[in-house]
């Protein structure tokens, strides 16, 4: 019998750090039952490490804890990768090929490899995702097995600053390896968006603490990727700065507004001693700008509104209240809220929440990566004791213990009639002696 596959990953934001395990069937049945995070401020700015040690000491603390319900040891994770420094750019290779020959699945790889070899300045490509192929200038969504005399390859190149893959490596650095790097937004696409979302057109939307990723899908592949400096901590600092409160108290507040993105309607009441309705007036100018740039992301891609049927909203910033509604009146296309990968059966119920949908993608995704026979985690193996084939010896008979032998006394020897005589003898002299000294 086959064993089971054990997958790692690794998802690190602005505001905290999850890892999850998942098993996977050997008839590809994927589930999960176990999770950590841990909460953290200004290690991370913008889905970049910055204190490199305080997130790796995170990050072994969470593997442990992993460890310790699983009762075996991780020897390898999966990464995901995200940031603001991360987003598309657009590549073009064009080659003539021969007519005669049928194009390949070889041939494609390395038109496709081209595409990296004009490095982007200051810039690390991190992922290659195709766009279209072009086969005589006819496009055609599988150029593989087809004739014709040149091809065109549109290939985005998933790129991002050299910083942010390097303090990944660096995180890992302290015995448990990363198997690979995925890019996070891509994963959760590829997971949660259906068919007819990326072919008739959609806009993911990922609202995090301090990052915005927008990925836009038409005809069926990615056709835009960039992140935004932009996220619902900016919100809560608004507050903060603006009424002069600690962090932890303007976020209290902005979570208990019904809807802020309308503060004319918003009760005067007070929330640990803030003012909703003066907090609303905060959350509701940084919305704006925020919902006002997930827009532009439309016209940089060179999109049309209407070419776009539907926006994926997920992040800890989609719980907003108020914020799926104005999305939809501000930018004119349905909203809806993302949910978990369907391919990925949640066992625990305290975990199956939606602010944990992109490490379960990149469980998901890596469960499709991960070669057979290999696995994430080495279960602990215990040995039984020896077996017999036949029936059971029988059992030897109780002895009962020995008592330990009882001391015995000896006898005074009988003293004899001259050695009773030499002792009064004895007495006598030594009384001579003590009335001498008198």
């Amino acid at each position: 019998m086959e064993k089971n596959q054990y997958i790692v990953a690794l998802e690190i934001g602005s505001s905290k750090i999850v890892g999850a395990i998942a098993e996977k069937t050997s008839a590809g049945y994927l589930s999960v039952r176990h999770l950590q995070e841990e909460k953290h401020l200004n290690s991370v700015r913008y889905g970049i490490v910055q204190n490199v040690e305080n997130i790796k000491s995170s990050i072994n603390r969470i593997l442990k804890n992993l460890e310790g319900m699983i009762d075996g040891r991780i020897t390898q994770v999966y990464m995901g990768v995200s940031g603001r420094s991360l987003h598309s750019s657009l590549s073009e290779v064009n080659r003539s090929v021969g007519s005669t020959e049928p194009i390949t699945r070889e041939l494609i790889d390395r038109i496709i490899h081209e595409a990296t070899s004009t490095p982007i300045r200051n810039h690390d490509t991190v992922d290659i995702v195709p766009r279209a192929y072009y086969v005589d200038k006819v496009e055609t969504t599988n150029p593989v097995g087809q004739f014709g005399s040149s091809i065109k390859i549109r290939v985005n190149l998933i790129v991002a600053k050299p910083a942010l893959k390097l303090n990944l490596n660096r995180l890992m650095t302290f015995g448990v390896p990363a198997k690979d790097y995925i890019v996070t937004p891509l994963a959760v696409a590829e997971q949660i968006l259906s068919d007819s979302d990326r072919e008739l057109g959609c806009m993911l939307v990922d609202m995090g603490a301090e990052t915005t990723t927008v990925a836009i899908y038409k005809n069926g592949a990615l056709i835009f990727l960039n992140t935004l400096p932009l996220g619902g901590r900016n919100l809560t600092r608004d507050v903060m700065t603006g009424l002069s409160v600690l962090e932890e108290t303007a976020e209290n507040v902005k979570k208990n507004i019904n809807n802020p993105l309308d503060p004319s309607n918003v009760s005067d009441v007070v929330i640990e001693g803030v003012s909703a309705r003066e907090a609303s007036n905060y959350i509701a100018a940084r919305t704006g700008e925020i919902i006002a740039n997930i827009n532009q992301q439309l016209a940089d891609a060179g999109v049309a509104a209407d070419g776009v049927q539907s926006i994926i909203l997920i992040g800890g910033g989609a719980h907003l209240g108020g914020l799926q509604q104005k999305l939809e009146e501000t930018i004119k296309i349905k909203v809806r809220l993302g949910q978990n990968p369907p391919s990925l059966n949640i066992l625990n119920n305290e975990i199956n929440r939606m602010e944990y949908i992109e490490v379960f993608s990149l469980l998901a995704k890596a469960a499709d990566m991960i070669p057979d026979g290999e696995t994430c985690v080495e279960l602990n193996k215990y040995e039984n004791g020896p077996t017999f084939d036949g029936p059971l010896p029988p059992r030897p008979e109780p002895v009962a213990p020995q008592q330990p032998a009882k001391p015995t006394k000896e006898k005074p020897k009988k003293q004899s009639a001259w050695g009773k005589w030499a002792d009064k003898l004895k007495n006598l002299m030594q009384e001579d002696d003590d009335n001498d000294d008198q």
